[in-house]
Protein backbone atom coordinates (compact mmCIF):
# COMPACT_ATOMS: atom_id res chain seq x y z
CA UNK A 1 0.00 0.00 0.00
CA UNK A 2 2.81 2.40 0.84
CA UNK A 3 4.47 1.69 -2.50
CA UNK A 4 1.29 2.74 -4.32
CA UNK A 5 1.14 5.97 -2.32
CA UNK A 6 4.82 6.58 -3.10
CA UNK A 7 4.10 6.11 -6.81
CA UNK A 8 1.30 8.69 -6.58
CA UNK A 9 3.61 11.14 -4.78
CA UNK A 10 6.32 10.63 -7.42
CA UNK A 11 3.77 11.20 -10.19
CA UNK A 12 2.60 14.39 -8.51
CA UNK A 13 6.23 15.54 -8.16
CA UNK A 14 6.80 14.82 -11.85
CA UNK A 15 3.77 16.92 -12.80
CA UNK A 16 5.01 19.79 -10.65
CA UNK A 17 8.42 19.57 -12.30
CA UNK A 18 7.01 19.38 -15.84
CA UNK A 19 4.51 22.20 -15.35
CA UNK A 20 6.94 24.41 -13.38
CA UNK A 21 4.20 25.14 -10.87
CA UNK A 22 4.42 25.52 -7.11
CA UNK A 23 0.67 25.91 -6.43
CA UNK A 24 1.20 29.08 -4.39
CA UNK A 25 3.24 27.36 -1.67
CA UNK A 26 6.87 27.18 -2.84
CA UNK A 27 8.19 25.91 0.50
CA UNK A 28 5.57 23.22 0.96
CA UNK A 29 5.00 21.67 -2.47
CA UNK A 30 8.38 21.83 -4.14
CA UNK A 31 9.89 19.01 -6.15
CA UNK A 32 12.56 18.06 -3.62
CA UNK A 33 10.11 17.73 -0.73
CA UNK A 34 7.81 15.41 -2.67
CA UNK A 35 10.72 13.23 -3.78
CA UNK A 36 11.85 12.90 -0.17
CA UNK A 37 8.32 11.97 0.92
CA UNK A 38 8.18 9.34 -1.83
CA UNK A 39 11.54 7.89 -0.84
CA UNK A 40 10.42 7.75 2.79
CA UNK A 41 7.27 5.83 1.80
CA UNK A 42 9.28 3.37 -0.29
CA UNK A 43 11.74 2.86 2.58
CA UNK A 44 8.85 2.18 4.96
CA UNK A 45 7.34 -0.25 2.46
CA UNK A 46 10.63 -2.13 2.07
CA UNK A 47 11.03 -2.17 5.84
CA UNK A 48 7.75 -4.04 6.21
CA UNK A 49 5.60 -1.24 7.60
CA UNK A 50 2.02 -1.58 6.38
CA UNK A 51 2.55 -5.06 4.93
CA UNK A 52 -0.75 -6.30 6.36
CA UNK A 53 0.52 -9.63 7.75
CA UNK A 54 0.88 -9.68 11.51
CA UNK A 55 1.88 -12.32 13.96
CA UNK A 56 3.32 -15.33 12.22
CA UNK A 57 1.40 -15.10 9.00
CA UNK A 58 0.02 -18.49 7.98
CA UNK A 59 -0.13 -21.23 10.56
CA UNK A 60 2.22 -24.10 9.94
CA UNK A 61 2.57 -27.46 11.56
CA UNK A 62 0.13 -29.14 13.92
CA UNK A 63 -2.81 -27.50 15.53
Amino acid sequence: MLAIIAAIVFGFALLIDLLNNNFGAPDLFNWNTLVLIGLLLIALHLGGVGSGVRGGGWRRGRR
